[in-house]
């Protein structure tokens, strides 16, 4: 059997096909044989049709995940009573963030290694299991323990979704399906808390969890007959058991620091300090192991080149910056502008919604430009400038959430192109891997700008204060005057300004790789001059 590396000499890639012959250049330092190697298209094409089930079946598996994560808020004080136990009450949602945030680079490597249609299956049939589970919790600690068993299928539906759907459109034309994907994400997050309290209030709370069987087997229904008509990129190898428990431990540890810090324990505490210095030793061992690995669970080399650090940063700045604004704006509108709640609630949706708005712009232009990122670039650029301006003047009501509106729109051209370019930027075997670093690494920028806008509040009230809706549980909010809380806020738009213009000059410094696809006219033409 011949053997094709890296180093292989130009004559021995010209025996192949010329698209193999790339992929197997584009492989960082591993051996492949000619069996190995990927299979560049199916056996039979796709038609639209198929494509269409094959997208509309993977936005219902992730609307699953994006619901799972906001649904129970609304129902925690219902939840609280039934079992007579509110102390532990914000584990309910932890244990899940935990859950998902390890598992997902596990699942991105391991649906490179077995393929996408056993790691979905497996990824679903976790987070149904947790549901179940849930649903029939008899205390509060079999409730959490089932939400992190929820939490593992839940991080592995993200990575493998945006994995199947590269596996079936071109670079070219997935952008404008990132789009769609971010629109059922958001819908997602914000009918959840809506959702959660109709439930928790008029039936009974077990139902945010029994809603789960009929959305994931009609999922399941419409996908599994399509997957083998799915082309095959997966490649059979060891895997790296070792490397993928530091690489999890270290995350859950590094997790918890952000959880616990500032709330359950002051952050220069001894507790928060030994579990700072595990989570650094864990990482340092994760990053020499896999240094010294034939075959590490996460190839450093991935994330190293043109795209990869740039794409990874800007995609994490963007999300933390509208993750961490969720988390901590309805504490200001309820604060300055008076609002209820339910109200404060509703006043998010310009956020939420005008950002895939952004993306459905970035996506759509990425199918037609030859210069793709520009878009994010102007679009970056333009959310620093709005958010810089929440900075320096207060605005009424209407004012703000138009703001926030042109905010949103700009960040969210940052979601398509990223995801694109990282997947663009890799070897069709290790697409999941660099999907599920992605995720990994944007779900613990999230969690740190939470943390952070917290601690910038905090620092500048100079009081403790309720975050993540706890104020809600509790009874209300502290008496804080708005003039203050406009004030500390000012800092936690700056922050969100350094975020996007971070993100706006990493974009710039990504290399822009030509896109695979069909292109419209125009962008032919623009490639031929």
């Amino acid at each position: 059997m011949n053997k094709f590396d890296r180093q292989s000499s130009s004559a021995d890639l010209q025996t192949l096909p010329d698209e193999i012959a790339e992929e197997l250049s584009r492989l960082p330092g591993e051996v492949l044989s000619i069996d190995d190697a990927p299979s560049l298209a199916p056996p039979t094409p796709l038609s639209q049709d198929e494509v269409r089930t094959i997208v509309i079946s993977l936005m219902l598996t992730m609307f699953l995940a994006a619901l799972d994560q906001t649904i129970v808020a609304t129902a925690l004080p219902t939840i609280g009573r039934q079992f007579n136990d509110v102390s532990n009450l914000s584990w309910v949602i932890t244990a899940y963030l935990l859950a998902s945030t390890a598992v997902a680079p596990v699942f991105g490597t391991l649906s490179d290694i077995y393929g996408r249609k056993a790691m979905i299956i497996i990824s679903l049939s976790l987070f149904v299991a947790g549901s179940v589970l849930c649903a029939i919790a008899p205390n509060m600690p079999m409730l959490i323990l089932a939400r992190g068993l929820q939490g593992l299928g839940g991080g592995g539906i993200m990575p493998v979704v945006q994995t199947v759907i590269s596996d079936v459109v071109s670079p070219r034309e997935r952008g404008q399906y990132q789009a769609y994907f971010s629109s059922v994400w958001m819908v997602g997050g914000i009918l959840g808390p809506v959702i959660g309290g109709v439930f928790a209030e008029h039936l009974h709370w077990s139902m945010i969890f029994w809603i789960n069987l009929p959305l994931a087997a009609a999922a399941i229904v419409m996908l599994l007959p399509k997957m083998k008509k799915i082309p095959v990129f997966h490649r059979k190898r060891k895997v790296d058991w070792v490397g993928g428990v530091l690489l999890m431990a270290s995350a859950v540890v590094f997790m918890l620091v952000l959880t616990w810090g500032g709330t359950r324990y002051p952050w220069l505490s001894p507790t928060v300090l030994a579990m700072v210095g595990g989570a650094v030793a864990l990482a340092v061992s994760f990053v020499w192991h896999a240094r010294r690995a034939d075959e590490p669970f996460l190839p450093l080399k991935l994330l190293t080149g043109k795209v990869a650090p740039f794409a990874l940063t800007a995609g994490g700045c963007g999300l933390g910056a509208i993750t961490g604004l969720t988390v901590q704006l309805p504490l200001y509108y309820e604060s300055v502008y008076h609002l209820s709640a339910s109200e404060a609630g509703l006043a998010l949706i310009p956020l939420a919604a005008v950002s895939t708005i952004g993306a459905a712009v970035a996506g759509r232009t990425m199918a037609r430009a030859k210069h793709y990122k520009r878009v994010a670039i102007i679009g970056t650029s333009w959310a620093a400038i709005c958010a810089l301006g929440l900075t320096l003047t207060t605005l009424p009501l209407w004012g703000l959430l138009t703001l926030m509106a042109a905010f949103a729109l700009g960040l969210g051209t940052t979601f398509p192109v990223c995801v694109v370019s990282l997947q663009n930027s890799v070897a069709r075997p290790q697409v999941g891997t660099i999907t599920g670093a992605m995720n990994f690494f944007r779900s613990l920028m999230s969690s740190f700008t939470v943390a952070a806008f917290a601690a910038i509040l905090l620092i500048a009230l100079g009081t403790d204060i309720p975050l993540a809706g706890e104020h809600h549980a509790a009874g209300g909010l502290p008496a804080i005057p708005a003039d203050d809380m406009r004030h500390a806020f000012r800092y936690v738009f700056g922050a969100a300004t350094a975020l996007m213009a971070t993100a706006s000059l990493c974009l710039i410094m990504m290399e822009e790789r030509p896109l695979a696809g069909p292109a419209t006219a125009t962008a032919q033409v623009e490639m031929a001059e």
